[in-house]
């Protein structure tokens, strides 16, 4: 294996001891990846769905909340603004993203993010043995135990912030 890429979600899994594996994604000179993802997890043993998408949502006080949701599923927009008591909620635009959590977007983790991001965390991350996510870094992911996972978001706010796709 290559040597593992650096960011704060890879310091943060060796720091605890969890054990992962980092996953290539090759890219394209335009940054988009050159083969199809399910086709990177079938390689390496990952069932359809067990990629955790991170969407970054800026509330009307510009605060934002990052909702970790496992990729099949969508976010219920009237559920995350009920739990958040907002009327109204936003994507952040990329340029956002990147400076309100240090990566671009395909690369986001849900893990070691600044305080201020408040993380809510999904009940469908709960459904898979192996789980994706993302390294902080654009062409790479770690895959790990969805156990680790959760134990390490012990501190988000877990629910049904989902819903499955139709």
């Amino acid at each position: 294996m290559s040597e593992t890429v650096q960011s704060p979600v890879a310091e943060l899994l060796q720091s605890r001891g969890i054990s992962f594996e980092q996953i290539v994604i090759p890219l394209s000179p335009d940054k988009k990846p050159i083969r199809a993802l399910e086709e990177i997890l079938d390689e390496h043993g990952y069932r359809p769905g067990s990629v955790v998408r991170s969407i970054l949502f800026r509330t009307d006080a510009r605060r934002y909340v990052l909702l970790a949701i496992a990729g099949l599923n969508k976010a219920d927009w009237g559920v995350l603004r009920k739990h958040l008591n907002e009327r109204r909620l936003t994507l952040a635009e990329p340029p956002e993203v990147a400076e309100q959590t240090g990566s671009v977007i395909g690369a986001v983790p849900p893990l070691a993010l600044p305080e201020a991001i408040q993380v809510l965390a999904d009940e469908s991350l709960r459904d898979f043995d192996k789980i994706i996510i993302g390294s902080g870094v654009l062409g790479y992911a770690f895959g790990l135990a969805g156990a680790d996972l959760c134990d390490l978001m012990e501190l988000s706010d877990f629910g049904r912030f989902g819903k499955a796709p139709e």
